[in-house]
Formats: C-alpha cells, sequence, structure tokens
C-alpha cells in the first residue's frame, strides 16, 4: 500500500470519526435544550399554581371578614328584636285602647246628638201650639187694624248639637251633621265661626245664640 493511499485512509476516519461526534453533539445539544424547555413550562405552571394558591387564600380571609360580619349583623339584629318586641307589644295595647275608647266615644256622641234632635223637635211642636191663631177678619171695620208683629220663627239648625269642650283654655260647641253616626264628623265651634248661614255669636252655659243671614238670632239649646 502506498503512503499516500494510507494517508488518505487516516484522513477518511478521521472525517467520520468527527462526523460521528459532531452529530452525538447536536443530539445532546437538542435534549438539552428540550430539557430547559421543560423546566421553563415546569416553572410556569409552578408560578401559576402559587399566584392561584395566593388569590385563593386571599379570597379566603375575605370570605372570613364577610362572616365575621354577617355575625355581627345578626347579633345586632336578634338584640334590636329583643328590644323592639316589648315596644311592639306596649303599642298594640295601647292602640287597641284608643280604638275602645273612639268606640264609647262614638256611642255617647250618637246618643247626645239623638237626644239633642229629639229636644228640638219638642220645643218646635211646643211652639207650634203655644203660638196664638189669628182673629177671624170682620167684615163690619172699616179700617183696619194693626196687627201684633209676629213671633219670629224659630229655625231648625243644619247640624246637631253634641255638647262643650274645653281646649287649651277655651270653649267649643261640638256640633255634627243631622243623623250621622261617624265620629270623623264631629267638628268644634268656637266663637265667630259658622256653619253655612249660621254664625256661633254667643257661647252661653245652657245655650248657643247663633246669627242667622236674613234672619233674627237664633237660639241653640244644648244639652
Amino acid at each position: 500500500m502506498k503512503a499516500s493511499t494510507f494517508q488518505n485512509l487516516i484522513v477518511g476516519l478521521l472525517c467520520l470519526a468527527v462526523a460521528g461526534l459532531s452529530g452525538g453533539l447536536y443530539n445532546q445539544y437538542q435534549r438539552i435544550a428540550e430539557l430547559q424547555s421543560t423546566d421553563t413550562q415546569r416553572l410556569q405552571t409552578l408560578d401559576t399554581l402559587q399566584h392561584d394558591s395566593s388569590s385563593l387564600k386571599d379570597a379566603q380571609k375575605k370570605l372570613q371578614y364577610a362572616l365575621k360580619d354577617l355575625k355581627q349583623t345578626v347579633d345586632t339584629g336578634e338584640q334590636q328584636a329583643n328590644t323592639l318586641d316589648p315596644k311592639l307589644d306596649q303599642w298594640a295595647q295601647e292602640i287597641q285602647e284608643l280604638r275602645d275608647g273612639l268606640a264609647a266615644r262614638a256611642t255617647q256622641a250618637d246618643l247626645t246628638a239623638l237626644r239633642a234632635r229629639l229636644e228640638q223637635v219638642e220645643q218646635q211642636l211646643l211652639d207650634l201650639k203655644t203660638q196664638p191663631s189669628p182673629p177671624p177678619p170682620s167684615l163690619s171695620a172699616t179700617k183696619p187694624k194693626k196687627t201684633a208683629n209676629p213671633k219670629p220663627t224659630r229655625l231648625s239648625p243644619p247640624f246637631s248639637v253634641l255638647g262643650v269642650e274645653s281646649r287649651g283654655g277655651e270653649r267649643f260647641l261640638a256640633i255634627a251633621p243631622p243623623g250621622s253616626r261617624a265620629l270623623m264628623d264631629l267638628r268644634l265651634l268656637h266663637s265667630g265661626e259658622q256653619v253655612g248661614t249660621w254664625q256661633l255669636k254667643v257661647l252661653g252655659p245652657n245655650s248657643a245664640i247663633f246669627t242667622v243671614a236674613a234672619q233674627p238670632d237664633q237660639t241653640v239649646h244644648r244639652p
């Protein structure tokens, strides 16, 4: 074998060895790169898990605070309920007493109004009976005789007198529409006030004097 051929063989073998080593190094480099990529993904996953864990811890703290506030609210509501229960019972009892009192007052007011109405009717009948009848006219009379002044006509008021009430040191006449049985229709009349054409002029101990338009003063007896 010639020396040049041997040298070429040696060079070829060296080239093959270098190529084999290069391929192995390349494979190792790729393996290292893959391992580094896997480690990077694992680190990102670990960071994500740590972030999620922190978020869960924060949410747990918020829930604990909310639960504490809710418990305080429930405790406060129970205390307020325990305080309000006796007051509600007391208010219910007072309202029932007011209803009973209003019912009794309404019944008494109805009786008073009915009594006043009966007295007015009796007084009107008495006035009609005591009113003198005019004498028959005389045909032989040459001059007309002067007739006596007619007795003022007693008018029936457009309301019923129930009584007298005192408010703030002043006296008021309690009236209601005739035949009314509702307590809300009760009205207190002060001197100078009027109902329709009837104006209260004087409130006496047993009667009230009214000024009526185009009529003489009318006296209304109160019960």
